[in-house]
């Protein structure tokens, strides 16, 4: 389509020449056209310099650029250290507002044997003349802001001024900073228009934002179609608006806006450059003016504030032909254009360039044409001064002068303006370097780039209706479209939604949810439903999704599930009902076993606590042995002791006094171990016959799955898809059930008699069909997915946003549970399976008790025969009936221990704690009585 709107340009090019009155051969004008293909002397420059220029003298931007280009030929021509003995000549073309005319002035310009092309402003006459200049080797220094110009496209095309595919994503940076989702686009049709526009909707769509509708009006439309065009965007919900428009004609459209009362409190409208363009041409704008476009917001070329641009600013009303009191950025970028060129040039005959040019042998004229085409020529060296402007750099009164790989300024940038009052106000910068700043592009650039979000900074902007905070960016009009709400045509539960006789034909839980979330929004929310489905059976809500996205609707709301598939293509609100999937399962009640009382412990608590109680009376005895005579006597006694003793502890029974010190830190922490065993052994057998027991083949989704029997699913649930999804359940094993009639036959007959094993369902659904089953079947196991409902919009529809809130405020005022006990019953069943098994209690409850009271007596075992040990050190078992009066000499020594026998040992631990201690107090007292004797016998005297 591109190469057949080009040829088709190209047609329309000739025939329009042709149709043009004879044209004279122009005269050479210095470039040595008296001999055009004879090559210059190595040694000479030309003297004269041929450049041409299109602009449209009379426009806003041809009002700033004339006079500028003039002043920079001038200021290069008076300048010795550059182009030594070479002046160059401007030769200006008025296209005259007309892509025809200004096509024409672009061929007779090329008659001229111009070594460059500066211009032309129109995007649709740069279009034609890239394809000439192309041919005829000629740089092409444009104006034209198009993006779609490219330089792979058009060689010899070399845009001088910021590319709009940069205001565009300045555009989308400003519209995401203040958080707007939907924008309405006013263009003029032309190429300028069409293709910047298609940009700013690529550069709103990575924003998650969105064009929703090109107001397109021709380039001489009238004052009447202007208002139609303006009255239809204002039906719309869209109200923020990008202008972007030429600026001689632009503010007729803020005059209708004006009338039509679209410059009020709620809007929003974005200009591009155009806007300030128009205002910086003047010292003071009419008042009038001035009142059509408060609270505007307006993108203008970023220049630095150089010590040149004040000189330049201060020459201004000095230049030749200047016919406006001040300048818009298109005379700087017009004089450091010229610079560019002129610097260029001087390279290019310093490096031995010649200005040579020859004829085309594809032009010629035949059949006696008058059109004199052979008269333009190619430029011999047009690809080496190219790319020598390519490669220039430096510092002009715009900034930086340097082009990147695309042929494009280096380092783009905005300012980000708010109209108010009689002038503007700088509110922000914008750079592709680190988008939205308040701090100059120029600070930026010595600072490493920083786009995110947190690091997007602007002043605060004085919006129409003088606010200063942010419009919402839409609304719902009253004369505009209802909101088309698709609501599911249920047949099962229909307390959540179903049919109605009533004006809205809806009634139900999920729609007194929105309703009461409706009306705490600040603006009205017109809207229809419409029943989705054939009512015979529950829809397709991924269908019914599906459906949103393809505009088909503008909302869902029912008893729609989040889940991960569906936010990436629709948009939900805060969920308003808890949701995830559950099992339920047929049930049979146990009856009551005469074993039940052994039922609260395992078989392993059993065994552990038996052999506990035995160990700890057994460590009691050995402690208590030696001090209580309760603890002694015959051995059959003692071992009856014992088992009496350590059972007796279980009901706090024990008869049995405790003495030691050691005894009793023992008892103190089995008994503590006994108190929690007790109490819990109580607890749950008190559970297991008071309760009803009841009894599943299934106790979860996992035993489910691995019993291969059929799973039963609600028809339309996403849990089919989950199953076979996500869980890898074979689609032969899943049964759709339509109706709660259909969920009871299927759970009663069971995977051996045609039903089901369990049915895999949301938690709400689940809850009301107990409810009405009258709690014959239960829920086993876990809730295995969270989730919840919530209503669904369009992908980044505003009103899904603003519903969150007051959905949350419902749920904190409790108007949510208030129509939560309307339409669902509050009699819910018990959601757990109390299985016996699941009561019984296990070792892994009260390890860490049966060890503390382990410790404890291993400790005191421990101390008990330290203490012991020391004692049978000092003891002596032989009579002590020896008289007393035998020499100390003749008499045995303290007997080594290693002497003892075992049954001395057993004896000594046998014995009485008092009878021990008495003999070791006898042996202390005797001991030291025959310390007191002399070695003969005689007491001894002192000295």
């Amino acid at each position: 389509m591109e190469v057949y709107s080009q040829r088709k340009r190209v047609l329309l090019l000739l025939v329009s020449w042709i149709m043009l009155l004879p044209l004279a051969v122009l005269g050479g004008s210095g470039n040595n056209t008296a001999n055009a293909t004879a090559p210059l002397s190595p040694s000479s420059r030309p003297k004269v310099v041929n450049i041409g220029a299109l602009f449209t003298a009379k426009s806003v931007i041809g009002r700033s650029a004339e006079p500028a280009l003039v002043a920079a030929i001038g200021d290069v021509n008076s300048d010795s250290s550059i182009l030594r003995g070479t002046k160059l000549n401007l030769i200006f073309q008025d296209t005259n507002c007309s892509g025809f005319v200004g096509t024409v002035d672009a061929l007779q310009l090329m008659e001229k044997e111009v070594v460059a092309a500066i211009g032309p402003q129109s995007s649709g006459i740069a279009h034609v003349i890239s394809h000439v200049v192309n041919e005829l080797q000629v740089p092409l220094l444009s104006f034209a802001t198009d993006p779609t110009l490219s330089s792979l496209q058009y060689l010899y095309f070399l845009r001088t001024v910021p590319n709009d595919h940069f205001q565009m994503y300045a555009i989308a940076d400003v519209v995401d900073y203040f958080g707007w989702k939907e924008v309405i686009a006013i263009f003029v049709d032309d190429d300028n228009g069409r293709n910047g526009i298609s940009v700013l909707g690529d550069a709103l769509a990575k924003k998650r934002a969105k064009l929703t509708y090109k107001a397109a009006f021709s380039p001489g439309a009238s004052s009447s179609e202007i208002d139609d065009l303006l009255i239809s965007v204002n039906l719309m919900e869209a109200r923020v608006y990008v202008v972007h428009v030429n600026p001689d004609t632009g503010l007729s459209i803020f005059s209708k806006a004006k009338n039509l009362g679209m410059m009020t409190s709620g809007y929003v409208w974005i200009t591009t450059d155009w806007l300030p363009s128009f205002l910086d041409s003047s010292d003071s704008v009419n008042p009038e003016t001035m009142d059509l476009i408060q609270g505007v917001v307006a993108l203008r070329h970023h220049t630095p504030d150089s010590d040149q641009k004040k000189m330049f600013a201060s020459r201004w009303k000095n230049f030749k032909g200047v016919e406006i009191p001040s300048f818009n950025s298109y005379a700087l970028y017009s004089y450091d254009t010229i610079w560019l060129l002129a610097r260029a040039l001087d390279l290019f005959f310093k490096d031995g360039g010649k200005l040579t040019f020859s004829d085309d042998p594809r032009l010629r004229d035949t059949n006696g044409s008058a059109l004199h085409l052979s008269s333009m020529k190619v430029f011999d060296q047009g690809q080496k001064l190219l790319q020598i402007l390519i490669g220039m750099n430096f510092t002009g009164l715009t900034g930086q002068i340097q082009f990147d790989s695309e042929k494009n300024l280096v380092h783009p940038a905005y300012d980000v303006l708010n109209i108010g009052g009689t002038g503007t106000r700088t509110v922000g910068y914008w750079s592709n370097y680190s988008g939205l700043s308040v701090v100059t592009p120029e600070i930026i650039y010595s600072k490493p780039p920083n786009t995110s979000t947190s690091a997007q900074h602007l002043y605060n902007v004085i919006w129409p209706g003088e606010t200063v905070t942010p419009p919402r960016g839409w609304v719902f009009p009253h004369n505009g479209k209802p909101l088309r709400i698709a609501v599911p045509y249920r047949v099962t539960f229909k307390e959540f939604v179903h049919k109605d006789k009533g004006p809205s034909g809806v009634k139900g839980y999920c729609i007194d949810v929105f309703e009461a979330a409706i009306d705490l929004l600040p603006y009205p929310v017109p809207h229809v439903y419409i029943l989705y489905g054939d009512g015979k059976r529950n829809p397709s809500f991924k269908n019914l999704v599906n459906d949103i996205v393809t505009n088909k609707y503008d909302a869902a709301v029912g008893d729609v599930t989040i889940t991960t598939n569906r936010t990436r293509i629709v948009d939900f609100t805060q969920p308003y009902m808890e949701s995830g999937l559950v099992v339920v399962a047929p049930i049979k009640e146990l009856k009551s076993s005469p074993w039940a009382f052994l039922q609260p412990f395992t078989l392993q608590m059993w065994c552990v606590t038996g052999v506990f109680f035995l160990f700890v009376g057994t460590v009691v005895w050995i402690l208590e042995h030696r001090h209580n005579p309760e603890f002694r006597g015959p051995p059959r006694k003692q071992l009856v002791t014992v088992f009496w003793f350590s059972f007796s502890t279980m009901f706090f029974a024990h008869r049995e006094n405790t003495m030691s010190t050691l005894g009793r830190l023992v008892l103190i922490f089995w008994l503590f171990v006994v108190l929690i065993i007790n109490s819990s052994y109580t607890a749950s057998l008190t559970s297991i016959l008071t309760v009803q027991q009841l009894s599943s083949g299934i106790q979860g989704i996992d035993s489910l799955i691995s019993s291969n029997d059929p799973i039963g699913v609600q028809d339309g649930s996403f849990a089919y898809n989950y199953l076979i999804e996500e869980l890898g359940v074979l689609e032969s094993r899943i049964r759709i059930l339509k109706t709660e009639d259909e969920y009871v036959s299927a759970l009663e007959k069971g995977p051996q008699g045609g039903g089901v094993a369990g049915i895999v369902d949301e938690l709400p659904y689940v809850e009301l069909f107990l409810a009405n089953s009258k709690c014959v079947f239960r829920t086993v196991g876990q809730e295995f997915t969270k989730g919840g409902w919530g209503f669904a919009f369009q992908r980044d529809s505003p009103l899904a946003a603003d519903l969150s809130p007051a959905i949350l405020q419902l749920s904190e005022n409790g108007d949510l549970q208030r129509i939560h006990d309307k339409w669902l019953s509050n009699n819910g069943c018990s959601s757990q399976n109390n299985q016996a098994d699941d009561t019984q209690l296990s070792l892994k409850s009260f390890w860490g008790l049966f060890l503390i009271c382990a410790v404890a007596c291993f400790l005191a075992l421990v101390a008990f025969f330290c203490r012991v040990y020391c004692q049978f050190r000092r003891y002596d078992p032989e009579p002590e009936e020896q008289d007393i009066s035998e020499p100390e000499s003749v008499r045995p020594s303290r007997r080594p221990l290693g002497s003892l026998s075992f049954k001395d040992l057993i004896d000594f631990v046998d014995k009485r704690e008092s009878e021990i201690k008495e003999i070791l107090k006898r042996k202390s007292i005797d001991s030291k009585r025959h310390q007191g004797q002399s070695p003969d016998g005689q007491p001894s005297s002192p000295v």
